[in-house]
């Protein structure tokens, strides 16, 4: 069985290397991106991502930009995002985008590892 691959883009250096770290501690595959651009190049890169896990706010294309491109692509795919941002026009726009789940910073390491255990099962 071939591991689970994860993009995830953040542009908080140190959260994308305390979530990547968690990540793989749990034994998933993570390819890191620090701006929603980076992201793109990654997913046009040919590299197969069972997941997504996305900032929402980020200079450049946003999160939810991304969420477009990703879904406009691949409508399997899944994506969760994460914000220090929790209105209720962002979640609204993030679901009806095709957003899988999503989370507010800060969170619990550990809940976000079963909630991509559950996205991915």
């Amino acid at each position: 069985m071939s591991s689970v691959r994860i993009l995830l883009v953040d542009d908080e250096p140190i959260l994308l290397k305390a979530v990547e770290f968690k990540l793989k501690k749990e034994k998933f595959d993570v390819t890191t991106a620090t701006s929603g651009e980076d992201a793109v190049e990654q997913l046009k890169s040919g590299e197969h991502y069972d997941l997504v896990i996305s900032d929402v706010m980020m200079p450049g294309l946003s999160g939810i930009e991304l969420l477009r491109v990703v879904k406009e692509n691949n409508a399997d795919m899944k994506v969760l995002l994460l914000t220090g941002l929790k209105t209720e026009d962002t979640v609204v726009d993030a679901f009806d985008l095709g957003a899988d789940d999503f989370m507010t910073k800060p969170f619990n390491p550990k809940e976000l590892v079963l909630r991509v255990k559950k996205l991915l099962r």
